[in-house]
């Protein structure tokens, strides 16, 4: 045996007092090494902590991402909900402009809607800018004027008693609900969170795969002392808490590192979300994603994270310990 391994053996005779325990007791409690069965600050250990502080990192940027999708959809889906459009669409020898008033008349008496308000020419030229230019007569253009329905969330209106009430005022509008919207949004919110918590699995998955083959090595490498301990009549709970401890010393640490990193990630992403506010790009970014913000839920999953790496290396490490000290059986 190496020499090494025998001076991490070292034990101190028990001393004995009140009624006498069995040979594996004794031998447990008397067993003090001098120094840690699994050494905590070799080159293996402190790659390890890397790997997990890595593994944390990503596991919590992506819960916190897909906490903001869900967030932002639900917050899209709100907003569209609270809204319905009226279309008055143009029509030869229709006064389109006394449509439009009539309809936007005929939904405010319907139950359930709050307000029903005519956009102005202004407001349909900054809508259609992006594709007709600034300057657009719409007069000349057969666009259709739209009037916004705001409904109440608590009492919604009847849609289909809403509809009729408006057409029977303006044969030529129709009502949107924005049902074909919603659930487009829905169907992406959900496939975005399925993903994420696809990748958060294949993550973790990577994590406790780690943590097996480095338990592994550990028990190879530190063999003679395992076999030793087992032959003088430790029991197996007895090694299997010296490299479960190890391992999830391991996961603590290494996790700190990885939800600090992401912490410090989201602070430098928020800081320079706040420099494009009010800016051509801010706008560009918010029409495209919306308005993505990091709430108390999304440092509630980075702690939550932190949690489940210490557990996840600590158990992982202890089944990893029992089926290698089933040889020894």
């Amino acid at each position: 045996m190496p020499r090494s391994a025998v001076k991490r053996m070292r034990v101190r005779r028990p001393v004995p007092s009140g009624p006498p325990k069995g040979r594996s007791e004794a031998l447990e409690a008397s067993l003090r090494p001098t120094a840690p069965i699994v050494p905590s600050l070799n080159i293996p250990g402190r790659a390890l902590v890397m790997v997990v502080a890595i593994m944390t990192f990503l596991a919590c940027l992506t819960g916190v991402a897909v906490l903001a999708i869900r967030g932002a959809a639900d917050s899209w889906q709100a907003d569209i909900s609270r809204e319905l459009t009226i279309q008055v669409m143009p029509a030869e020898g229709a006064d389109i402009a006394r449509e439009t008033e009539a309809a936007a008349a005929a939904a405010r008496e319907v139950a359930g809607v709050r307000a029903a308000r005519v956009m102005t020419d202004a407001e349909m030229q900054a809508l259609l800018a992006p594709w007709l230019g600034t300057g657009t007569d719409l007069g000349d253009l057969p666009v259709p004027r739209l009037v916004v329905v705001e409904v109440d969330p608590a009492a919604p209106p009847d849609i289909g008693r809403l509809r009729d009430v408006i057409l029977a005022r303006a044969p030529h509008a129709s009502l949107d609900d924005h049902q074909v919207w919603q659930s487009r949004l829905q169907i992406m919110a959900r496939t975005l969170t399925g993903a994420g918590l696809a990748v958060l699995a294949l993550v973790l998955a990577a994590t406790a795969m780690s943590v097996v083959f480095a338990t592994r090595g550990a028990m190879a490498g530190n063999r003679d002392v395992v076999e030793v301990l087992h032959l003088v009549g430790a029991k197996e709970n007895f090694i299997a808490r010296q490299f479960t401890h190890h391992f999830f010393m391991i996961g603590v640490k290494g996790g700190l590192a990885g939800g600090a990193a992401t912490i410090i990630f989201l602070a430098l992403a928020a800081w320079g979300a706040s420099q494009f506010v009010a800016t051509p790009a801010g706008d560009q970014i918010v029409a495209l994603f919306g308005n993505l913000s990091v709430g108390p839920g999304a440092y509630g999953a980075v702690v939550a994270t932190l949690v489940v790496i210490a557990l996840l290396t600590g158990l992982t490490s202890r089944w990893a310990v029992y089926r290698f000290l089933e040889v020894f059986d």
